[in-house]
């Protein structure tokens, strides 16, 4: 049995550890909170760029875009959003799983696919794997502003339109709720998908100078967005998974405190005992 010393020493390094998780805990659910506001307020514009986006593209005429056409799939992009630190239960290693398990299962070699990366995890993840990064960026603040990854952002696209690829994928991490996130992938080119039911005779726009200028411009923008967009919803995610995991451990701390604490209370009772039953046994020996 471990002496009183050793598990007072063990209880007192765990409530140290709980107060760490426990400040981790709060701070996540304030970040989580503002990210999830952030991630809501973006949705009206996602969807009118979208609305716009449709309006034009199935407006009847001819204006036509690269964008908008599929072709022939000789590399596929992925566009992978993790974190740069970890803490957060399965947020990473869920998504990394799933990308990685795509990739073993639909290319059968390293030219037929490329990867571009928003954070350190997923970064570090492929590189160690010796598997083709693009591009990548770290660092992203935990309120992020598009600048932060505008240059990512509009040269992932710059890829589809200067055919280094086919067709572009994004994974991520999708919030649903503070204790649950949904692994997300989504086709971000070609834009063949767009959602255009019930949406393009909702308004009625006049283009100026014509369609296919304005598509050119902004077709590239409507992209870029959806990129902004999943980030949004990831970093609401991220602070969601840390939040979740945080409190857990705070909790198995508490569990921790609890049994260590009886087991410290069983110990000296037990030195207790055994110093009365030395103490009457010596009173005894001198009679």
């Amino acid at each position: 049995m471990a002496s009183l010393r050793d598990i007072k020493g063990r209880i007192t390094s765990t409530k140290k550890t709980k107060q760490i998780t426990k400040a981790m805990e709060m701070v996540s659910a304030s970040k989580m909170n503002r990210a999830e506001q952030n991630a809501r307020n973006y949705v009206p514009y996602s969807e009118k760029i979208e609305e716009v986006v449709s309006s034009i593209a199935q407006g009847g005429g001819d204006a036509s875009h690269p964008m908008l056409e599929a072709r022939d799939v000789k590399k596929t992009g992925y566009l992978v959003i993790t974190s740069d630190r970890g803490l957060a239960g399965a947020f990473n290693s869920s998504i990394l799983r799933r990308v990685y398990q795509q990739i073993r299962s639909k290319h059968t070699s390293a030219d037929e696919y490329t990867l571009i990366t928003i954070g350190r995890i997923g970064r570090d993840f492929f590189r160690k794997r010796n598997m083709p990064v693009d591009m990548d960026i770290t660092g992203v603040s935990d309120q992020p502003d598009f600048a932060d990854i505008k240059d990512i952002a509009s040269n992932t696209v710059q890829l589809y339109t200067d055919e280094r690829i086919d067709q572009l994928y994004i994974f991520y991490n999708h919030y649903v709720s503070a204790i649950t996130q949904e692994v997300t992938e989504k086709k971000i080119l070609p834009l063949t998908d767009l959602n255009t039911e019930g949406k393009a005779g909702r308004s009625s726009y006049e283009y100026e100078p014509n369609q296919e200028e304005i598509l050119e411009v902004l077709l590239p923008q409507y992209a870029e967005s959806l990129i902004y967009g999943a980030l949004l919803d990831s970093k609401a995610s991220e602070h969601a998974a840390r939040m979740t995991a945080m409190k857990s451990a705070t909790d198995n701390a508490d569990e921790l405190i609890g049994d260590l604490t009886l087991s410290y209370n069983r110990a000296r009772q037990a030195a207790i005992t055994q110093e009365i039953t030395e103490i009457v046994g010596g009173a005894a020996a001198l009679e």
